[in-house]
């Protein structure tokens, strides 16, 4: 027999949960802006770029302090904020900090085919006098920010990430569950049968390539993120897409793979007689194999 006591307790208490949460919104609304300086960091997206830069056409902005890809569940937190990002972004400018170098954000942004535009904080105070890290220990949290018509920056309201919190869709619906989520660890493993990870990086050789620009651009609706004479990076629903000028090879399509043990994958594929076309460092290969795939593999 269903306990009608209990469960008018439980709606009894999602509602007050509910109004307390609309209450703390409102009382962090009222907390009074702290002006901050303008800090600059690196990033793939704009190379060096400073805080009012990120604004970019909007007049606030979110920073999510990341911890960086050591650890999985602020990797998790970051899978789940990428899949919200183009809803975020019409509202906000969004973007993720980690202290990582920018390499390495470039490298796990493509394994787990993240979108949103990326800062390294490395060589700046921004986590700490943000209150996300101390004695070299970083935490995981957000921070949001305003700016007014003078180019001023303010900090507003803040707030941690962790087990159970409300900027993780996992924790909630884990707690739905009769064994709940406490004995959960995420696992950064997206590909649970192989150590190779695709990203969402592809290249392909063209020929005619302002030709190929231009109709990708026009009828595809791929968004230019960078172009050279050579080379133009694209962007299309999370995966980047880098059109080459390759008159005498154009067709040629070329994948990428993240894996964590770039000599054990080597092995593998020398076994299965894959060659290597190009050896950028020990980290990083170019790779075709035996049936014409030719594909960028890469250590993480």
């Amino acid at each position: 027999m269903i306990d009608q006591e209990l469960l008018r307790e439980i709606q009894n208490l999602e509602k007050e949960i509910v109004e307390r949460k609309q209450r703390l919104a409102s009382l962090r609304k009222n907390v009074e802006p702290q002006l901050v300086c303008n800090y600059v960091f690196s990033s793939k997206t704009w190379g060096k770029v400073s805080l009012i830069e990120l604004f970019e056409d909007k007049d606030e902005l979110i920073i999510v302090h990341n911890m960086g890809r050591s650890c999985s569940y602020c990797t998790m937190w970051a899978d789940g904020l990428n899949g919200l990002y183009h809803h975020i972004k019409r509202k906000a400018a969004f973007v993720v900090s980690t202290p990582d170098a920018v390499i390495e954000q470039e490298n796990i942004a493509a394994e787990r085919g993240w979108s949103f535009p990326m800062i390294s904080t490395k060589e700046t105070t921004f986590k700490e006098d943000m209150g996300f890290a101390k004695d070299n220990h970083s935490y995981p949290g957000v921070t949001v920010f305003s700016k007014d018509i003078e180019g001023n920056i303010y900090k507003h309201s803040s707030s941690p990430f962790g087990p159970g919190d409300d900027f993780c869709p996992v924790w909630p619906l884990f707690d739905l569950l009769p064994s709940g989520y406490d004995d959960y660890r995420p696992d950064k493993k997206i590909n649970d049968r192989s150590q190779y990870q695709l990203t969402n990086n592809i290249a392909l050789q063209v020929r005619e390539y302002e030709k190929a620009i231009h109709f990708y651009h026009r009828i595809f609706g791929m968004k230019p993120i960078k172009s050279t004479e050579s080379e133009t990076h694209f962007s299309l629903n999370n995966t980047n897409i880098y059109i080459e000028d390759k008159e005498y090879k154009s067709g040629t399509l070329f994948l990428e793979f993240a894996v964590v043990d770039i000599n054990k994958a080597i092995q593998e594929l020398n076994n299965f007689d894959c060659n290597i076309i190009k050896k950028y460092n020990d980290k990083s290969y170019m790779i075709r194999d035996p049936f014409g795939l030719s594909f960028h593999l890469f250590e993480v």
